[in-house]
């Protein structure tokens, strides 16, 4: 862990195909092992099965799938007086954005299929229709985050 300040945040360039810089933060959580080609191809094929099964751009549908698992609270670990509570937070936008890919990528991998594309693009279209492993993960941080409401004074 470095001490020498904020970490400075690098621009991320925008991806080939789409030229948008949101697509390339999806393509670089789902990265393993540096292959980065691979995950663009998981990207892209994930993205045209659900453009061309909803009808629209893929891109608006991957930002829907996102917006829908972004949670607006969460807990954190606060220790006070050495018992350690679970604090309910408010999520800022971009960390928001984070966990709901971070989500939505996990949930996909968990999933059965044939292929990590076809895992995605299910896991996507399950967001947009508001149910599946992602929106779960959502749920059950709100209902974390208020059934530990006594604690939101320990902020």
């Amino acid at each position: 862990m470095s001490r020498r300040g904020p970490a400075a945040e690098r621009a991320v360039n925008p991806d080939p195909l789409y030229k948008n810089r949101f697509t390339t933060l999806f393509i670089n959580r789902i990265l393993k092992d540096g292959k980065k080609t691979l995950a663009y191809q998981i990207v892209y094929r994930a993205m045209k099965t659900i453009a061309t099964r909803q009808k629209k751009k893929a891109i608006s549908l991957l930002r829907q799938a996102v917006n829908k698992v972004k949670p607006k609270i969460a807990v954190k670990t606060r220790r006070k007086r050495g018992s350690a509570y679970q604090v309910p937070v408010e999520v800022a936008n971009q960390k928001a954005k984070v966990l709901a890919i971070r989500w939505l990528i996990s949930c996909a991998r968990k999933r059965s299929g044939r292929t990590m594309a076809s895992k995605l693009s299910a896991e996507l279209q399950d967001a947009i229709k508001g149910k599946g492993g992602a929106i779960r993960k959502k749920e059950e941080t709100h209902k974390m985050a208020e059934a530990n409401r006594a604690f939101a004074h320990f902020r």
